[in-house]
Parts: structure tokens; C-alpha cells; sequence
């Protein structure tokens, strides 16, 4: 091939939207994907992504990169990952659960309730679209609701960390530290019971003022640099309005 025809293709190369450039790729093997997901959201929200272009009809795909947008505080674009799902997969529950957690955790938990409640009719023994709802209900003030959905939660699987780290919050919202205090000691009792649970009762202790044994739970859970700056913050606020007695809202606990 001689110079100027090489210098088109290759230019022409380069201007191959990615689009085209992933069909000619493969998927990855099972291996190697789950090799992923015991990385960091960064590292699995671009491998997922490009996973997702190479077969936006992977409904696996689709919902891992959803979880690791909103891990990444990404929500909107969380949204758009998990909706690209259900455009494909109206059935999707999977995506569905991850619809309603990204529009809760963006503040704006009206729009994911109704693929919860779908969630919730599809998966009628699956506890964690209760967990959600209640969520998703307290978070637009139908506090009934939500009560009657974590009650249900917690039939379906009783003393499930999860529901009662969501429950806790509500009373930490109110102001009501030795309430949220008491659900979440119950929580973390749980064999099962996660991280999120363990900061939730870390924030809790520190909130009513023993500090140090918010920093004893956060330095078992987190890297020290981590736990620093959530100490920080802790004692930042262990005078404010919820130490006091006072409100405040669901999304600025978030």
C-alpha cells in the first residue's frame, strides 16, 4: 500500500465511532468479571461500561455499571444505565432494585417508587424492595407507608441489618439518637450485617457524644485514612442539631 492510501485508512481508523469499534469486540469471561467486582467502583464502572457497549442488551452488564455509577455518586448517569436495562428487559427486577436505589440516593425517590412497587410484585418473598420502599416512602414523607413496608421487610427476613440501619435513620433524622442507637446495636449484632451498617452506628455514637467508641468501630472497618475523615466529620457535628435534639433531613445524613 503506498503512503497516502495508508495515511487514509488510517485515518479512517481513527474515525471509527466506538460504537462500531465494539462490535468487533468479545465480551469477557466470566473470570474476568468476576474478577471486577472485588475492585473499587472507578475501576468497575469503566470496565462495565465497556462491557455495556460491546452488548448494550446485557442485562448484567447494564445493572453492575448502574451499581458501580452510584457507588460513585453518579446518580443521574446510574439512572440512565439502569433505564437502558429496562428498555430492553421491562422485567428486569434486578434493574428495577438498582433504578430505585440510584433515584433515592440522588434525593429524588418519587420517580424510583413505582419500579419498586413493581419490583415488590414481581419478587413477592424478596425482602429488599420492602427495604427500598420504606426508603423511597419516607424519603416523600408517607412515613405510614414506609413503616408498613420495613414491617414487611422484616417478616420476610427478620432482624435484617439493612431494614433496621434504614429504620434508625429515620429516628436519627428526628432527633431520636437512643432510638436510632438501639436498632442499629440490633443491626450490627447481625452476622451478616455490612459496612454501611457499622459507619451508620459509628455516626450514631459519636453523634450522642462517645467518640471513642466511634473511632474504635470505624478504625476495625476502614483504612486509617478513611476513618479519619469520617471522625473528622463525626465531631464536627456531635454538637449540631441532631446531638441537640433537633431535625434534620434524610439527604444530608446521606
Amino acid at each position: 500500500m503506498s503512503r497516502p492510501l495508508l495515511l487514509i485508512a488510517t485515518l479512517a481508523a481513527l474515525a471509527t465511532p466506538t460504537a462500531l469499534l465494539a462490535q468487533d469486540r468479545q465480551p469477557a469471561s466470566a473470570e474476568t468479571r468476576a474478577t471486577y467486582e472485588r475492585m473499587d467502583p472507578l475501576s468497575r464502572s469503566l470496565f462495565w461500561q465497556q462491557e455495556f457497549e460491546i452488548n448494550p442488551a446485557d442485562p448484567i452488564a447494564g445493572v453492575r455499571l448502574a451499581q458501580a455509577l452510584r457507588e460513585l455518586g453518579q446518580y443521574d448517569q446510574a439512572v440512565e444505565a439502569a433505564d437502558k436495562v429496562l428498555i430492553v428487559q421491562p422485567d428486569n427486577t434486578e434493574a428495577m432494585i438498582e433504578l430505585g436505589r440510584a433515584h433515592i440516593a440522588r434525593g429524588q425517590a418519587f420517580y424510583g417508587i413505582a419500579a419498586l412497587e413493581r419490583a415488590r410484585d414481581l419478587l413477592p418473598g424478596d425482602w429488599r424492595p420492602w427495604s427500598l420502599l420504606g426508603v423511597a416512602y419516607q424519603q416523600v414523607r408517607r412515613e405510614a407507608d414506609a413503616q408498613a413496608a420495613w414491617a414487611e421487610g422484616l417478616r420476610l427476613s427478620p432482624d435484617n441489618p439493612s431494614i433496621l440501619s434504614n429504620m434508625a435513620m429515620v429516628h436519627l433524622t428526628a432527633g431520636d439518637l437512643p432510638g436510632a442507637e438501639t436498632l442499629l446495636r440490633r443491626a450490627a449484632a447481625q452476622p451478616d450485617a455490612g459496612l454501611q451498617v457499622k459507619q451508620n452506628l459509628a455516626l450514631v455514637v459519636g453523634l450522642s457524644g462517645n467518640i471513642g467508641e466511634a473511632e474504635a468501630i470505624l478504625r476495625r472497618e476502614l483504612p486509617p485514612a478513611q476513618a479519619d475523615q469520617n471522625l473528622a466529620w463525626i465531631r464536627e457535628r456531635a454538637a449540631g442539631p441532631v446531638a441537640a435534639g433537633g431535625a434534620r433531613t434524610w439527604q444530608s445524613l446521606q
